[in-house]
């Protein structure tokens, strides 16, 4: 429930979160909404507070007795402090083209590699579970590819990763449901191996709900949709719109993506292309919110979710749900 207190701008979330006891409160208010504390670990409310240690211990038998309000978070494990997590979440959701590791490790006095895996960190936590059900209405379908301009690559990564005539991108399909009268639109992303018909088309029926308005560009990919949905499409070759029948909400939620890419990371490796997305998504989605209505959706994703710095740099599969 928000109140007076709650800060509604950065320079008030700067100084408010700089008290451990309200980083404490808002913590606790994620965790434990009915008030009663239970072990991560068993479940067991038979706990007690240890003020000074800052951590609770469980008096059922198991390892691990005492938790921290990072365990069972994406903040377990981390040195560091809930003064410094909670203002970068609040700069990650609220900075409408992103914010660097380099610019965050300058305000929060880390170094660049901690900025780097704090920002992936918190990028889960904006990852949406909710499936939401599937898409109604009408819904506009659009790919594109991100990746970086061969001539502005080092000679060395160039000779790595160009493949054949061209540089290697891998290429993103954008859903978006159109603003109806009781929401605005809202986007969904996924990295897709091909933009082949087979790979798209069983992800748009996976998304979409059968007989709704679909639309999309000339890529023949899309041809057999109409089976299902109302299909119409608009050729680019000869307008970008005719009447309702446009892809122009994708579009411009593609230059926003690219914005923050080129404008804000610089470059991002395909392996980590999945977590901007869902950032980006993100914001989009909430972007009729206020800064504080944004930072609330996105603390209750800490819970539950976990990223190690192993799964991150490749050693191990990474989390995605």
């Amino acid at each position: 429930m928000a109140t007076d207190r709650d800060p509604k701008t950065l320079q008030q979330a700067i100084l408010h979160f700089s008290d451990y006891a309200n980083c404490h409160a808002a913590m606790m208010a994620v965790r434990w909404p009915d008030g009663t504390v239970r072990c991560p670990r068993c479940g067991s409310d038979r706990v007690t507070y240890l003020a000074n240690a800052r951590v609770w211990k469980c008096y059922e038998t198991h390892a691990l007795a005492k938790f921290s309000l990072k365990v069972g978070t994406i903040f377990e494990d981390s040195p560091l402090p809930l003064q410094k997590w909670l203002p970068a979440l609040w700069l990650l959701t609220n900075c409408k083209n992103g914010i660097s590791s380099y610019e965050l490790a300058r305000a929060l006095g880390v170094t660049q590699k901690t900025g780097w895996f704090m920002l992936s960190r918190l990028r889960l936590a904006l990852q949406d579970r909710a499936t939401g059900g599937k898409l109604g209405g009408d819904v506009e379908i659009d790919e594109t590819y991100v990746g970086g301009k061969a001539r502005n690559m080092h000679k060395g990564k160039r000779d790595r990763v160009i493949r054949g005539r061209g540089p290697s991108k891998i290429a993103v399909l954008g859903l978006l449901q159109r603003t109806t009268a009781d929401r605005k639109s809202t986007v969904r992303l996924q990295v897709v191996q091909s933009i082949k018909r087979y790979s798209l088309q069983g992800r748009v029926r996976a998304a979409v709900q059968p007989g709704a308005n679909v639309h999309t560009d000339a890529l023949q990919s899309y041809a057999g949709l109409d089976r299902e949905y109302v299909h119409n499409v608009i050729d680019h070759a000869e307008c970008y719109a005719n009447g309702n029948v446009h892809t122009n909400g994708m579009e411009n939620f593609w230059s926003l993506l690219k914005r923050a890419i080129k404008g804000t990371y610089v470059s991002i490796e395909p392996f980590h292309l999945f977590r901007y997305l869902d950032e980006q998504a993100f914001r989009f989605n909430q972007r009729d919110d206020v800064d504080g209505g944004r930072f609330k959706n996105a603390i209750k994703g800490v819970v539950g979710r976990r990223l190690t710095y192993t799964a991150l740099t490749g050693s191990e599969v990474p989390q995605t749900c």
